[in-house]
């Protein structure tokens, strides 16, 4: 005898049982880790040129050859070394590797988003991906100006013994915190397209805003040296800018639309279209005609009886 297996249908609003969500959360994890741990393998083997590419803006400095005429760096641990090659590695695994776990998180959150949700999350990653790779450019490229001016106040019969791990720390704390500083406008323009920020309300606050830039830009920066500051919170403010003006255009463009509730106070009923409701009312009742003749018939028989 055959056993018959139906599938389930799949739901088009993208619901399934709780079982099924946490197969599937496994299932897509299981595939981000490989990937992750394929880029990390690759990132092991190409460690060489991505720590050349790391410690150009510190060899470009005349305090990187204090010790033996060359650009180094010190290490003050046995394994050192060697986490410094797995640290450069998994990051450089991460980057490889995030066009695959990023589509595995998509797929996974996609099916309960509305198509408005998903087209929102599309201009979210488009403009997000590269203002963060602009940050990062940036701030390799100010790296070395922050260091040559602590590294100038070393006196000229010192040495300046920069271990790796500080090093390390550093510069990746510097991408980050310009990559991510650079997303912060993004922020403003979604706020304002889901209508929680008004291009009013921030014209109001712009003054305050851009001095808490400037404040943010001086604390967040690891060297903290004004020209690390300027150089991460100018961007910043003319992205605001921008930011501001595409708000103010889309509160226009929004303005112009008709708004059926306007003029209503918080205790006044919204409009109701009664038209298509009757419409509708009528239909259920021809639909349940012949239901309710049957009714009546049954209990007329049950009073008979």
């Amino acid at each position: 005898m055959k056993k018959l297996t139906t599938r389930q249908a799949a739901d088009p609003e993208g619901r399934m049982p709780l079982m099924d969500h946490l197969r599937e959360l496994r299932n897509r994890l299981i595939k981000a880790l490989l990937a992750l741990l394929v880029g990390t393998v690759i990132g092991w083997i190409f460690f060489s040129p991505v720590w050349d590419f790391l410690k150009e803006p510190y060899c470009a400095l005349p305090a990187s050859k204090d010790l033996n005429g060359k650009c180094s760096l010190v290490v003050n641990g046995i394994f050192s070394s060697f986490f410094l090659r797995l640290k450069i590695a998994f990051i450089l695994g991460l980057v490889i590797s995030s066009p695959v776990w990023l589509f595995q998180l998509w797929a996974f959150v996609a099916p309960g988003l509305y198509r408005k949700e998903r087209r929102w999350t599309y201009l979210f990653m488009g403009v997000a991906i590269p203002l963060f790779f602009v940050g990062t450019a940036l701030a390799y490229v100010t790296v070395d100006k922050g260091l040559s001016i602590f590294l100038g106040f070393v006196p000229d019969d010192v040495a300046a013994l920069i271990t790796v791990d500080h090093y390390l720390g550093y510069v990746l704390a510097m991408l980050l915190v310009f990559g991510l500083t650079f997303e912060l406008p993004l922020f403003v323009v979604i706020l304002n397209l889901a209508g929680v920020l008004s291009s009013a309300r921030i014209r109001k606050a712009q003054r305050m805003i851009i001095f808490g830039i400037f404040v943010f830009a001086a604390v967040a920066t690891p060297s903290a040296d004004p020209f690390t500051m300027l150089a991460l919170a100018l961007p910043t403010v003319l992205l605001f800018e921008v930011a501001a003006f595409l708000a103010f255009l889309n509160d226009r463009r929004r303005a112009r639309r008709p708004d059926p509730y306007a003029g209503l106070s918080d205790d006044e009923a919204s409009p109701l279209d009664l038209e298509s409701i009757d419409a509708e009312l009528e239909k259920g009742m021809r639909g349940d005609g012949a239901g309710s003749v049957l009714d009546a018939e049954k209990d007329g028989r049950l009073e008979k009886q």
